[in-house]
Parts: C-alpha cells; sequence; structure tokens
C-alpha cells in the first residue's frame, strides 16, 4: 500500500514550514517532501535539529527534498547555485532525515533543445550530481515537466536518460499532472516498463478539463475532481508492487486562498482512496 504524502507547494502560499508539520501530523499524513525555499526560511530562525526533534516524536516523517530546477543547460553560475542547494539537501537530510531530492530540467519559453543535446547533457549533469549526492546516500528523483518549454516532457524520454546515467541512486519522479500536459496519458505502456525500483516518488494530482493549450500548473485540482485517469495509472503502479508515497502536489491559486487546514483535510480526504487503488 502507497503511503500519504504531501508536497509543500500545495500551501506554498498560505502555509510555513512550521504550520505544515502540525497540520500534516493532524491529518494524518504519512510524509512530507519539503521545500528547499521554505526549508531556507525555516532556518532564519530554527535548526535543523530543531526540525528532527520534531519527527523524532511524530508519525510524520520526511521523505525527501523538493526541488532543484533548471539543472541543464545552464552556465557555470547557475551550476554552482544548484551544487550549493544540492550540498544543503544533503546535509538537511543527514541530520533530519529523507533521502530523496526532486531534480528538475530547464523550462525555457520559445527555446527549442534536441533530443541528443539534451539527453547528453542530463546525463551529463545528473552523473556529477549523483556523486555528490551519494556520498550522503541522497537519491535523485528526475522529473519530466510536461510543459512546451521544457527540455525533458515525456516519460521515455526521461527513463531514457536515467537508463543512460546508470547510477543506483539515481530515478524517476511521476507526476500525474506533467504526463497528462505531455499527452494526456493517452498511453500507459511507457509507465508499465518503468522498473518499479526506479520509480522514487508519485506526485498526484488532478487536472481542470481544459485545452491542453491553455492547460497550466495553476489549473491541478484535488484528486478525483478532474479529467486524469488516475485510478487506471494508480492501479499500474499497483500492479508493478509500489509502495512509495503518493504525494499531493498542487500549484492552484485558489487552494493558496482557503484555509491551510481545510487543504490538508480535503487533501487526504481526497488522496487516500488511491493509496491501495
Amino acid at each position: 500500500m502507497m503511503k500519504l504524502g504531501f508536497n509543500e507547494a500545495t500551501c506554498l502560499r498560505n502555509s510555513s514550514l512550521e504550520k505544515d508539520l502540525v497540520l500534516a501530523e493532524r491529518f494524518g499524513y504519512d510524509y512530507i517532501e519539503i521545500r528547499l525555499d521554505m526549508l531556507q526560511t525555516w532556518l532564519q530562525e530554527h535548526t535543523l535539529v530543531e526540525l528532527a526533534d520534531i519527527f523524532s516524536v511524530s508519525h510524520l516523517k520526511p521523505w525527501g527534498y523538493n526541488s532543484l530546477e533548471d539543472i541543464t543547460f545552464c552556465d557555470a553560475g547557475r551550476w554552482s547555485e544548484i551544487r550549493q542547494q544540492l550540498v544543503l539537501a544533503c546535509y538537511a537530510g543527514e541530520v533530519v532525515g529523507g533521502d530523496c531530492l526532486v531534480v528538475v530540467p530547464t523550462i525555457r519559453e520559445g527555446a527549442h533543445f534536441s533530443d541528443r543535446d539534451t539527453v547528453r547533457d542530463s546525463v551529463k549533469r545528473l552523473r556529477e550530481m549523483s556523486a555528490l549526492a551519494a556520498e550522503s546516500q541522497m537519491r535523485l528523483a528526475f522529473e519530466p515537466i510536461g510543459s512546451a518549454g521544457c527540455c525533458v516532457r515525456s516519460l521515455a524520454m526521461a527513463m531514457e536518460i536515467v537508463d543512460a546515467v546508470d547510477r543506483s541512486n539515481v530515478g524517476l519522479a511521476i507526476d500525474a499532472f506533467n504526463l497528462y500536459l505531455y499527452d494526456q496519458w493517452q498511453d500507459l505502456s511507457t509507465l508499465r516498463q518503468v522498473p518499479v525500483e526506479k520509480i522514487f516518488v508519485y506526485h498526484i494530482d488532478d487536472a481542470d478539463r481544459l485545452p491542453v493549450a491553455v492547460l497550466d500548473h495553476c489549473h491541478r485540482l484535488f484528486p478525483g475532481n478532474g479529467a486524469i485517469p488516475l485510478y487506471m495509472i494508480t492501479h499500474e503502479l499497483v500492479k508493478k508492487g509500489y509502495t512509495g508515497i503518493c504525494s499531493l502536489e498542487l500549484f492552484n491559486p485558489g487552494y493558496w486562498q482557503m484555509a491551510a487546514s481545510e487543504v490538508f483535510a480535503i487533501g487526504a480526504e481526497k488522496t487516500r482512496p488511491f493509496l491501495a487503488d
């Protein structure tokens, strides 16, 4: 059975890490994905040891960290920033817990990336990051993004890259909304071919029934409220033997206007039916 997870993007504008910890515990979430920016805000007034102490007496546990973005086709300055953020995530994992970091390929509106260059650069960067992360036993979950400007949009290309990287600590983040943006989940055969040990996290989210040309991340909905065939997707994951986290990740500004407690409550209620298919 999958575990109930919460990604902090879901209450990005109406909560904080401190508040998210309380609410996730109250509503029975098993794991939380800690956003790096919210962690940095926490560290302005608290320490990693204090965070570890909270988890030590809670049912809630840290799954990992989210996210390192624009990791491909970056210049030296951006690569230096990425390395610094990776070091922070790895150190937090050592002190607080949580052994996975979501990493995201580059998105540039209007840019054109050839498949060959994209695979080559992604493999290069992920291998470098993998070597650094391995020192702290941190895993990297590479997430294809369905948005038109992303250099890695499809699950097939993401898996090709992960296969070429060939490191045990590099796998995939399967995000229902991102892959719906790419091809509306018209074909589940690629998901069936992904080894279960390479699926590090499943992000669950639904989508407004809008034309794909106008659909964007702000149109993410609670599971079961939209157009994504979530029961089919989760059924495939269950058949594969996936028992990791099913983590709610929404970027809906409307939900950011609600009380955070209401979002946590509804999110738990809407996600639980999918945990065991």
